[in-house]
């Protein structure tokens, strides 16, 4: 992988966290990534995220409160966009 993919990709997440959630630091780039990622995970291979949650039951934990968080923050910024009527 090349330097420069790497450097486009992670400008990716950025912009992709930023229109998600509002803001964009270092700590919710890698919140989203794990939030995309697992959501993939469940849908593509249901087995393998209940066989992962129940082998690690406190990872699970802190998987919900970051998927809480995002969607928390996602709806706040999306009732922020909305233009009054």
């Amino acid at each position: 992988m090349s330097k420069t993919f790497q450097e486009q990709f992670d400008g990716l997440i950025e912009k992709y966290t930023e229109l998600m959630v509002g803001q964009s630091d270092e700590q919710l780039q890698e919140k989203v990534k794990m939030w995309a990622l697992y959501n993939h995970i469940s849908k593509s291979m249901p087995p393998l995220t209940k066989h992962w949650n129940q082998l690690y039951p406190e990872a699970k934990a802190e998987m919900v409160e970051i998927v809480k968080e995002i969607k928390e923050l996602n709806e706040a910024h999306r009732a922020s966009q909305r233009k009054p009527e």
